[in-house]
């Protein structure tokens, strides 16, 4: 898809641009960065630098109303705890307790069972001519990995999954009806409370029984421990986000390598490229790629004032292929020099689950990679994936060749 002439328009809600917005945006950063829709009233910066310094400013592009444009627009209360929701002081506090929960040597020491996971995957289907990299594996590992930290029996996750994934999903061309979307979170989110009941009196080694037993000292000086329901926030967080954004990324992994045969290649024999190949990866196809802030203050940008109370979108994906921040940004290259990219989001809000995602991903292409060497995606299968919140595929199939030993 190419963008049409006349006046450049973005819709996040319009399927055909998701398909391909990247010559939309490219039109936005060119012509209008700032970018104002009429039909939805919204704001875009689509820059990498206005983009990094309005995820910085958490002041004036607050995130305690929402972080999609159809939240904000509800007009809906955030719950205390959920602080991907909230500023500081309250999302500090919030924060800081994941934070102890995610270190580095924790997250480190999650590798081979990651691996497990991943071979738990993938082994059956050696020989078979080929596999799909989102349900075979994009939406299988993730989800285990996530269910394990948790706590949660490995024959309820894939229902549990199914329901939050249902959650996001957009009909064509619509504006979500928000209230619709409240119900159909709750209900997914009901289903852990009786995992945190029964944690409550038969503690175990999870990150559950961790965020039961924690104690705080919260935004107002109180010594406590969380409410049940700030922990079934927390619960319903990391099942979403531990879910979805890393399912993304293993399906932009099958599609974007399988269009680079000569990048793959050299994956394949040099496993040291694989990192680097991951952060390329997450720049050049960003599974988050849009972030709605509330303007808090009136805020100039390219000579124009953006009242507040006015909605911003942040167009992460956008920046990340800004060429005035990546030369050539709409070319892939594992061997390109990324000092830091936009796709965790920055600032305050960076994604708490990067060092994850980034394990995951990794050791995802390591996996693939010691089983099929060289894969091509059966299109005529692919199907992809349109939420407001992350963008991807729900389906990836790919053909494959039986690795020669």
């Amino acid at each position: 898809m190419t963008s049409k002439p006349g006046p450049v328009y973005y819709d996040p809600y319009d399927f055909e641009i998701d398909t391909n917005p990247y010559p939309v945006w490219k039109r936005l950063r060119d012509e209008q960065p700032l970018y104002y829709n009429e039909r939805y009233d919204f704001f875009a910066l689509s820059r990498f630098d206005d983009v990094e310094r309005c995820s910085i400013d958490w002041e004036s592009y607050s995130s305690a109303r929402g972080t999609l444009l159809e939240l904000i627009r509800s007009g809906m209360k955030m719950p205390s705890g959920t602080f991907i929701f909230e500023d500081p002081p309250g999302h500090d506090v919030h924060r800081s307790l994941l934070t102890r929960l995610f270190t580095p040597r924790k997250i480190s020491a999650l590798e081979p069972k990651v691996r497990e996971f991943c071979a738990r995957c993938l082994d059956p289907l050696v020989g078979s001519g080929g596999f799909d990299f989102v349900r075979d594996l994009g939406a299988q590992m993730p989800m285990r990995t996530i269910g394990m930290l948790l706590g949660i029996p490995e024959q309820d996750q894939e229902a549990i999954r199914d329901r939050l994934d249902e959650g996001l999903r957009l009909s064509e061309n619509e504006v979500p009806d928000f209230n619709v979307k409240i119900a159909e979170g709750v209900n997914a989110a009901n289903a852990f409370e009786e995992y945190i009941e029964w944690r409550a009196t038969h503690p175990s080694d999870d990150l559950m029984t961790e965020l039961l037993q924690a104690e705080f000292e919260d935004e107002t000086g109180t010594r406590r421990r969380l409410s049940r329901a700030e922990i079934l926030g927390y619960v319903n967080l990391l099942a979403g986000a531990g879910n979805e954004t890393t399912t993304r990324l293993i399906g932009w992994t099958g599609k974007v390598l399988s269009e680079h045969p000569d990048q793959l290649r050299e994956l394949a024999q040099n496993r040291a490229l694989i990192p680097n190949a991951i952060e390329e990866l997450l720049r050049f196809e960003s599974p988050s790629p849009v972030q709605a802030r509330y303007v808090t203050t009136d805020a100039l940008h390219y000579g124009r004032v953006v009242p507040a109370g006015s909605v911003m979108l942040l167009l992460t994906a956008s920046g990340n292929r800004d060429d005035r921040k990546f030369p050539d940004g709409d070319s892939f290259d594992i061997h390109r020099e990324i000092d830091h990219h936009l796709a965790f989001g920055y600032g305050v809000h960076f994604c708490l689950g990067a060092a994850l995602a980034r394990l995951e991903g990794r050791v995802a292409l390591d996996e693939v990679l010691n089983r099929f060497p060289s894969w091509e995606v059966d299109w005529e299968h692919a199907v992809q994936a349109h939420t407001s919140t992350v963008r991807g595929w729900s389906q990836l199939p790919v053909r494959t060749q039986k690795r020669q030993r």
